[in-house]
């Protein structure tokens, strides 16, 4: 395994405090939590993928962040310790979870071993009042 991606939720914990390259989704990308026909469902259901793949700036955000991590790959330390990138959102069921599936599918396109870890996607939908 050269790349851990983790998939996570702010509000479930701090991101992992081992990442190299950390996208926080919060505040910069629309949330399907508030579709209430999306809200119970995860990053493992088409609708949801859907959703976050047709979120503006989310396209390019992929791009940059394989460029990146393929820089980081072809470092001298490239090898000796894997590239650990954590995709944050708030509740880390829709956003996080989805944009993590899809960098570890283009990274492996491009002979990348990834092993992909959804922390959060198994916790209950947050209430967002209370939290």
């Amino acid at each position: 395994m050269d790349i851990r991606i983790t998939s996570f939720g702010h509000l479930h914990g701090p991101r992992p405090a081992d990442a190299h390259i950390v996208l926080d989704l919060r505040q910069h990308f629309r949330d399907p939590h508030f579709d209430p026909r999306l809200r119970t469902l995860t990053a493992r259901h088409r609708k949801v993928i859907r959703a976050v793949k047709r979120t503006p700036g989310i396209e390019p955000l992929l791009a940059a962040t394989v460029a990146q991590a393929q820089a980081y790959a072809r470092g001298p330390a490239a090898g000796q310790h894997p590239l650990h990138i954590a995709v944050g959102c708030a509740g880390g069921r829709h956003r996080a979870g989805v944009t993590a599936y899809l960098l570890a599918r283009r990274l492996r396109r491009r002979g990348h071993q990834v092993d992909l870890h959804h922390r959060d996607l198994h916790q209950p939908v947050v209430d967002r009042a209370a939290a």
